[in-house]
This record gives C-alpha cells, structure tokens and sequence, in this order.
C-alpha cells in the first residue's frame, strides 16, 4: 500500500498544501536543530515508558564529550554547506509511482562518494544532545510538540534548537554520507520503513502532556506509535556518536535567517516509509504545527 510521507497529512493544525521537497537531493545550506537535555524534569513520556529502571546500552562509538554537559556529545570538523548525492537504486514504490506527491522518495543506495558543492568548508564545533528528547534512556522521545514548544524546553534547559548544518553534520559528518550509516538504506540500522498507519485526526490533540491525560488521544497514539525507546536499538548511531538521527521521530530545527512563523524545519524522517537521511529538510511546517510523529533534540554551544 502506498505510504504518505508528508507531515502535512499527519499535523493536526497550521497545515498548509505542501510543494514536494526537491527531489535532485542537491543539498542547500542549513541550519539549527532543537534538542532536549538529560537533566530535564521528567517528562509525561514516562508514563509510555517501562517503570523499572533500564540497562545502560552498549555505545559502539566512542563520543567525544569535551566542554559538553551530560547526556550530550561534542560534534567538531569541518562541514560541506553544499551536497550533491546521487542515488543508483530507487525503492520500488517510488519507482512505480514518482509522480505521486505522496509517495516518498526513498533511495535504497546511493553513489560511495558525495561531492562538496562549496567552494570552502566551515568549521563547526557544537554539543548535541546523544539521544532524542527527553534524552534519558528507557523512555519513549517525546512527540506531539510544536517547534515553539521545542525551542521553549531547550531554553528551559540552557540549551538551543541545532541549526539546520549541525543536525546533518552531526549526522552525516565530513564524508557526508546520506544515511548516519552510510549510502545503503537499511531498515535493520534504523527505525524506519515501518508500514504506514493513517491517523483520525480528529482524536489526536495539539500537546503530548494533554494526549496523555485524554483516553481517545492515548488511544489513537497507541494505536499509531511505532516509536522505539531512547537506547533500545544501538545501531542507528553516527560518526560522532549520535543516536537515532535518521528514523525515530522527526525532529525540530531552526532555519536561520527566517521570520516568524517560517524559522521551523524537520529534519532526519521518522519510523515510516519516508526518505530518512541526513540531509533532506522539511521546510513548509510552521512553528505551531505538530504531528504524532513530530520530536526534538537540543544543541548548545561547546565550551573552547
């Protein structure tokens, strides 16, 4: 069955008919990514989440963590603004059915070598939060936020929403890799590709806190989830150290330069059948949209 993509179709307000996201995968320059720290008050999550206290996962890389707060990694280097990356095998679907603007354009490998557009590199040296907001192992990320909540409980936490070149720094690093694995698409790494469920909008509320406390609301979202707990799968992790930036949930990020209502971006896709890599950024949502696929992570300055 054919998959929708858009998060339009799953946002409940501020929605507007989306144009499709450039397909060429020509990559522009971004910007900045909310996050959530470890150290903030428990959040409604916990009550999706498994009440005994959960093993600590194996981390397979080594991060960086110097002039970072816990529960974040540093992300350093030297970052390409502009990609060009050429996809050799498209999924079947988008293959059959392209001109359909619902259809995701999912790429199942891509060429080995991306190529810098740019005529310099920039250097970036940031701290990201390792996990998904509320970035504590054992529980579920948090969904149902708008970009004005996300940016509100970073700022909360002394932390930032990423920009928009961190979040696919951190994900893709300096060989600039489409997936946080590589140019392979592989549902066994990542959270993604899971089949497509569509929503009663009608149930599905504007904040997760208020979703949680209303039954249609919990019920729907039960029902939609295919989240997976903050470290249950150790796979989906980057060059730096970073988990789950590809798949999951989508996460909120700041466009730099832009006004209100247009300084929102997504970024990395979530569990369904959606391009899922590092560099695509969703760029229609306002700040106000939410989605029961739609989460976070935080950023902050790294200390010298």
């Amino acid at each position: 069955m054919r998959a929708r993509s858009l998060l339009c179709l799953l946002a409940v307000v501020g929605c507007k008919a989306p144009s499709r996201d450039a397909p060429s995968d020509v990559a522009v320059p971004t910007v900045s990514v909310p996050v959530a720290s470890s150290s903030a008050a428990p959040s409604s999550s916990a009550a999706l989440a498994s009440s005994s206290e959960p093993a600590r996962p194996a981390f397979p890389i080594a991060a960086d963590t110097r002039g970072c707060p816990d529960g974040m990694v540093r992300v350093e280097g030297e970052y390409c603004p502009a990609v060009i990356q050429n996809c050799v095998e498209h999924h079947k679907e988008y293959r059959a059915h392209k001109a359909d603007k619902n259809v995701s354009e999912r790429c199942l490998r891509y060429e080995e070598a991306s190529k810098c557009l740019s005529k310099a590199r920039k250097h970036l040296a940031f701290c990201v939060d390792r996990f998904e907001y509320p970035n504590r192992i054992g529980e579920l990320p948090r969904v149902l936020t708008s970009w004005v909540q996300a940016k509100k409980r970073c700022e909360a936490d002394e932390k930032r929403l990423c920009t928009e070149d961190e979040f696919n720094f951190a994900c893709e690093g300096p060989e600039m890799r489409p997936y946080v694995n590589g140019s392979v698409r592989d549902p066994a790494m990542c959270n993604i590709d899971k089949d497509y469920r569509f929503p009663d909008h009608s149930k599905v509320l504007p904040t997760y806190d208020k979703c949680l406390e209303t039954p249609s609301c919990r019920e729907e979202l039960a029902r939609l989830d295919q989240r997976e707990k903050i470290g249950e799968r150790t796979t989906c992790v980057s060059w730096a150290g970073v988990y789950d930036l590809n798949g999951n949930v989508n996460e909120w990020v700041e466009l730099p330069g832009k006004k209100p209502p247009d300084r929102s971006g997504l970024k990395g896709g979530w569990w369904g059948p959606v391009r899922n890599r590092c560099r695509p950024t969703v760029t229609f949502h306002k700040e106000g949209d939410y989605g029961y696929e739609a989460g976070f992570r935080c950023c902050k300055d790294a200390a010298p």
